[in-house]
């Protein structure tokens, strides 16, 4: 059974003569409690070219200590990680090795450094002796485990981690007592970076975190392209756990990242080659489909859910809350199955290796030597003619399936400006930023619309179990009537929603 918690620490530099501060003189601090001396043993786990530390992740087996086991930790934020644990075994865990397997694929995990710490451990409580804190000092020995390792290394740290549910703020105030006494923050972010670095072989490339470069290195059209389709890669791969975690949320992100990139490809068509994205374009289709089972079934039950909550008493006939719930079970217990089962695809993983290749060495065009200035605009309002065009289409019709089925197709091409407008931003300002949020206001309506279209056709659906198992349909009946207004309401507004989305000044101040 995996454990999991958030850790949120802080690391300093020490040595063996480093003196700690009163911290009772911490506001907040009552007592320091020696927690004694604890010897603990770890042994890093990661594939040869050491992909899990360029993405700061760890995964160890740990004898010693009050939490022996098997640890994995997905960053979530600086200082701040998830840390799934499972008991102690001889092998790796299948389930902390599938939460890492966007990043290893087939790859085989080794052990990579051994760590030996002498943990003196003491506990930060308050008047009530209830833990706020917990400060570690660390005589680590590191030893690299993998063949042509270099030298033996030997260090002291300390360490402050929050207690569960405290206030991150609380670690300021301990911090700002420790730099007063010379403590000061490490330089590395992890014992296992610091043992990668000073255990490499000599002339061994250290593996180090990719960060988006910083705006004033991105010049030409293709280097901001470029620098939004990685960041997507890259929320790809870093939703990727969080999805088989079931985390909130995490299926959406991940279709989100599916989407922006897919859209990127026909927005900047003249930056990068389509002949070489389309295919991956598929196959990106493919996968939000996909996920998208999971996710539009916890939407459309969250939004029907809400809708019956709103009802008086007197309109709820028949067991209408027990009869959606299982409905909801069902379909979200299939949805989950599905999602993890692709993830776990040959196919998917392809695709991730066909990422890799296409960003590694990405088929630019000649415009994509252009200024970001100068290209990127053309390319937004493209797509701001394509949605105009179907915004338009849809307005002339008169209410039915076909205006429905129209509106559908204006939303994705909303939602296509919108992600153009904030792709652009970085390299188009305020300009970009305010029309991708006059994009979003178009998406938002005629999203709405279409989640009514497709609430409608479940409301039938359940009213017609209802029936068949002798309860009354009145309900169902009801909120369909609901959906059928809502839509309409939506109809209204897209007129002036769209008015103001159109408004030359909005696609003038793009071009500057």
């Amino acid at each position: 059974m995996a454990d999991a918690k958030r850790e949120i620490e802080r690391k300093y530099e020490a040595t063996p003569e480093t003196r700690l501060p009163d911290l009772t003189r911490v506001p907040g601090v009552s007592a320091v409690v020696d927690k004694g001396v604890h010897e603990l043993d770890a042994v890093y786990y990661d594939t040869a070219d050491l992909r899990l530390a360029a993405a700061s992740i760890t995964l160890r087996r740990r004898t010693g200590g009050s939490d022996a086991g098997w640890h994995l930790k997905l960053p979530v934020a600086p200082g701040v990680r998830d840390e799934i644990g499972v008991p102690l075994s001889d092998t790796l865990p299948r389930g902390l090795t599938s939460l890492v397997r966007a990043r290893t694929r087939d790859t085989e995990l080794l052990p990579v450094v051994r760590l030996r710490s002498l943990r003196q451990i003491h506990h930060l409580v308050d008047g009530e002796g209830a833990l706020l804190a917990e400060l570690s000092r660390d005589a680590v020995r590191a030893e690299r485990l993998t063949e042509g390792g270099g030298p033996s290394a030997a260090w002291d740290e300390i360490e402050v981690e929050l207690a569960d549910d405290g206030d991150p703020s609380f670690l300021d105030t301990v911090e700002k007592k420790l730099r007063k006494a010379g403590v000061n923050p490490a330089a590395s972010p992890s014992k296992l970076a610091r043992a990668l670095a000073e255990t490499a072989p000599e002339g061994a490339a250290v593996p180090k975190t990719t960060a988006p470069p910083a705006p004033e290195h991105l010049r030409t059209a293709g280097d901001h392209v470029l620098a939004y389709l990685r960041e997507q890669a890259d929320a790809l791969l870093a939703y990727d756990p969080a999805v088989r975690r079931d985390l909130p949320d995490a299926v959406h992100q991940m279709r989100v990242a599916t989407r922006r990139m897919r859209s990127a490809f026909k927005t900047f068509r003249k930056v990068i080659d389509r002949s070489v994205t389309d295919p991956v374009g598929e196959e990106l289709k493919w996968l939000a489909a996909e996920l998208g089972v999971a996710r539009d079934q916890e939407v459309l039950a969250e939004r029907l859910r809400s809708r019956i909550d709103a009802l008086p008493r007197p309109r709820l006939l028949g067991p209408v809350r027990g009869r959606l719930r299982l409905w909801g079970v069902a379909h979200r217990s299939d949805a989950r199955r599905r999602a993890v089962a692709v993830l776990d695809s040959k196919r998917y993983l392809a695709l991730l290796e066909t990422l890799d290749a296409l960003l590694g060495d990405p088929p630019l065009l000649k415009a994509a030597g252009g200024a970001a200035a100068r290209v990127l605009p053309k390319a937004v309002l493209k797509d701001y003619d394509r949605l105009a065009t179907r915004v338009h289409h849809a307005l002339e019709l008169p209410a039915g399936e076909a205006r429905d089925l129209a509106m559908h197709e204006a939303r994705k091409a909303a939602k296509r400006a919108r992600y153009a407008g904030e792709a652009t931003t970085p390299a188009l300002g305020k300009a970009a930023r305010k029309f991708a949020k006059r994009m979003k206001a178009v998406q938002t309506v005629l999203g709405d619309h279409q989640d009514s279209v497709v609430a409608r056709d479940a409301l039938r659906n359940l009213a017609i179990q209802a029936h068949a198992a002798g309860e009354s349909a009145f309900t169902w009946g009801l909120l369909y009537g609901q959906e059928e207004a809502a839509a309409s309401q939506r109809e209204a507004e897209l007129p002036q929603v769209w008015a103001k989305a159109s408004a030359p000044r909005l696609r003038a101040d793009l071009s500057g």
